[in-house]
């Protein structure tokens, strides 16, 4: 088998198909050299060394040696090996991909039903106020509880998580049943605390596992798989209720027996969840395990570390769009309720679903790009939401403009399709549901671009989900008081325009790789002067402008760790 390595101790200029940083002086080639079958031998990157180290554990395998240290590859796949035979069934059922898909399926019926209720509008319901309180509890109780059960993750485990954030969305849709059909409010409120503790623990979880489950290439496809399998639920759920009301052309409240349907679907969370495998029992295309977080850990400890990651500039700028994106969504929950008739609403969640899809398809395959760097995508990717958003929300402004204009000539507004004019108010809603789950797509990215392992991604992965509970719970808060649409649409406009700034120098920050904390942390790389952690290749480049060189049969000027 040949190795992409370089034996002379020339100046070399290659690159490698999979590393853009691979163009290296023969004195760095020299600090990272390594000894196979009694050759000392100079690779080309860091891609070529984890190849070579690879080889080595299939020589050991069949009886033979090689001098070969463990070699940093930036994930925890070195961390474990299978160790004996494995049938291809259960290499399928332990995989990454097969994991990665049920969790969106899990995504599928719990919020995936929760969004396809509430983008008809207040859940439903013929006004928002009550059920926009109800989300506001929910959403309270998530700003606390996304950072503690990914705490409680690394502690007893991201599966168990995983499956106390099942239980609570399906009470949540009974009380929405029950407040339909008897009128009961209290269940509303007891059903939404509910399901702000569910939610908690799965918003956690979720994310985690697909994020730090798949290999670094991978990561826009999975987390659109994850995303998408999440608007299957939006889809399903609202072509059952546009059957179900498609001839109610007034205004008004969905029909009750559509509850019923939708939560029969949240039950099948639960099943689904058992089927997740634990971190290190998953079986990656290469062979590797992944290192199981909860070892060692206790819960004081597991704070620290989410208060240190918090203080990395990474996360704490982006607090404002994990804040001020979410504002949006209560106004078009109004928006919905205020002017269009009941199965233009369901129509509107169908149509959302179909957008959201198509949004998670499409970034998925644009982040995972080889031709594009990661920071390339990042800036391309943030100046289109900023010129397109600033641009919708001023077309949403001219309709609000509109409507209180007719409104105030006593001349009442019910958008239908049968009627002139619905298809102005219902684009933009539909350009802005496509904006804000391309939104989640690019925080998610731009986290997994930073972060490596597991255990960070799911401390990362709470925080992000806490400051977006916070705008949530502000946002749905504003949306119970009863005020006219274009307020919630000024704020809404207003909030966005204070998160470009923070998250422009986020996006300036993200570098070609991603960085595991966990090894940072233990000694086996270091960090440059600006706090961000070096590669293997940086530090050997360091340690061979000090003048480190080796000559043929000598170990190498740096020793890999």
């Amino acid at each position: 088998m040949s190795l992409p390595f370089h034996a002379s101790s020339s100046r070399q200029e290659a690159r490698h198909s999979r590393d853009p940083i691979c163009s290296l002086d023969w004195r760095v080639s020299d600090a990272l050299a390594v000894e196979f079958d009694g050759e000392w031998l100079r690779p080309c990157c860091d891609c070529c060394l984890s190849l070579a180290h690879k080889v080595s554990i299939a020589r050991r395998s069949l009886g033979r040696t090689t001098p070969f240290s463990p070699v940093s590859t930036g994930s925890d796949a070195d961390e474990q090996r299978i160790t004996k035979p494995v049938s291809k069934f259960t290499r399928w059922y332990r995989s990454p991909l097969f994991n990665v898909i049920m969790v969106g399926l899990i995504s599928f019926t719990q919020p995936g039903i929760w969004n396809a209720l509430n983008s008809t509008g207040a859940g439903g319901a013929q006004e928002p106020y009550l059920v926009n309180g109800s989300n506001s509890l929910t959403f309270g109780i998530m700003v606390f509880g996304c950072s503690l059960f990914s705490i409680l993750s690394n502690k007893i485990g991201i599966k168990w998580v995983l499956i106390i954030g099942t239980l609570g969305y399906a009470p949540y849709s009974a009380s929405l049943y029950v407040n339909n059909r008897y009128g009961t409010e209290w269940f509303v409120l007891f059903g939404g605390a509910l399901c702000g503790i569910a939610a908690s623990a799965l918003w956690a979880s979720e994310g985690a596992i697909a994020l730090g489950y798949a290999d670094i290439k991978d990561r826009g496809k999975f987390t659109g798989i994850w995303l998408g399998l999440r608007e299957l639920g939006q889809l399903i759920g609202a072509s059952i209720q546009l059957s179900l009301n498609v001839k109610k052309e007034g205004r008004g409240k969905v029909g009750y027996t559509t509850y019923l349907v939708l939560i029969a679907l949240q039950c099948l969370g639960l099943p689904f969840a058992l089927l997740v495998s634990s971190p290190q029992k998953v079986i990656k295309p290469d062979g590797t395990r992944l290192k199981d977080p909860t070892l060692n850990k206790t819960v004081k400890g597991e704070f620290k570390k989410i208060w240190s990651l918090f203080k990395r500039r990474q996360m704490y700028l982006l607090v404002p769009i994990l804040i001020g994106f979410q504002w949006n969504s209560t106004y078009l929950g109004i928006y919905m309720t205020k002017y269009f008739s009941v199965r233009s609403r369901t129509l509107g969640s169908l149509v959302s679903g179909i957008v959201a899809t198509a949004a998670n398809i499409f970034w998925g395959w644009f982040y995972d790009r080889q031709s594009l760097s990661r920071p390339t995508v990042a800036k391309t990717t943030w100046a289109f939401f900023v010129i397109v958003m600033l641009g919708t929300f001023g077309w949403q402004t001219a309709n609000e403009k509109l409507y209180g204009d007719l409104k105030s000539a006593g001349t009442p507004v019910t958008l239908d399709w049968a009627n002139p004019g619905f298809g102005r108010g219902f684009a933009s809603m539909v350009i802005l549901r496509f904006l804000n789950e391309s939104h989640y797509m690019f925080v998610y990215w731009l986290i997994s671009a930073f972060f490596d392992d597991l255990e960070t991604l799911g401390l990362a992965v709470g925080i992000v989900r806490s400051f977006e509970s916070v705008g949530s719970c502000l946002a749905f808060g504003i949306g119970a008081a009863q005020v006219a649409p274009v307020v919630n649409l000024i704020i809404a406009f207003a909030m966005f325009g204070f998160t470009i700034p923070a998250t422009s120098a986020v996006v300036f920050m993200v570098p070609e790789r991603p960085v595991n904390l966990r090894k940072l942390e233990d000694g086996s790389t270091t960090a440059s002067d600006d706090g961000e952690p070096e590669g293997v290749i940086a530090v050997a480049a360091k340690e061979a402008s000090n003048g480190g060189s080796m000559k043929k049969g000598q170990p190498p000027a740096y020793e890999l760790k």
